[in-house]
């Protein structure tokens, strides 16, 4: 089993969102990162473990814990031109971009950034390392534990 940080911007589709969904899942469309699109095609395994994380906004931090319902398939967002996500060189043939989908195990109380920062057992998370950018990035299994442990309420 592997683990999982997941951003999304809560304006586009927050935890609460996804938990007024059909089975409280939602497909994680529009990555256009060649590594966090291969995260998603070569490692995500159902069952998997996420920290859904809402970011771009006022208080960025992790909303929720949430596993991996679906194993990778085709973005529907990279066919459609209407979309922002098109794609003109991707092809139902050869399709570039893929997603999983996502269903929230559970709504938290938000851990904020700077509560991240705070515990050095944390340190070397992705997501608190200067220029990540990335949407989608692994979380060690001791960091997974830690968080789930000492800072899941």
């Amino acid at each position: 089993m592997r683990y999982w940080l997941m951003k999304t911007e809560p304006s586009v589709v927050g935890i609460d969102d996804v938990l007024a969904m059909p089975n409280q899942t939602v497909d994680w469309w529009g990555v256009r990162n060649y590594q966090a699109r291969n995260f998603m095609r070569d490692q995500m395994k159902v069952g998997d473990g996420v920290l859904f994380y809402h970011s771009s906004c006022p208080q960025p931090g992790i909303a929720g814990i949430a596993e991996v319902a679906k194993l990778a398939y085709p973005d529907r967002t990279q066919f459609d031109p209407q979309s922002p996500y098109y794609d003109p060189k991707s092809t139902p043939e050869n399709p570039r971009w893929v997603n999983v989908d996502v269903r929230v195990v559970r709504k938290i109380p938000l851990i904020p950034l700077d509560e991240l920062r705070r515990h050095p057992e944390l340190a070397n998370m992705r997501v608190l390392q200067r220029g990540n950018r990335l949407s989608i990035t692994p979380v060690d299994p001791a960091e997974w534990a830690f968080i789930l442990r000492n800072l899941v309420k």
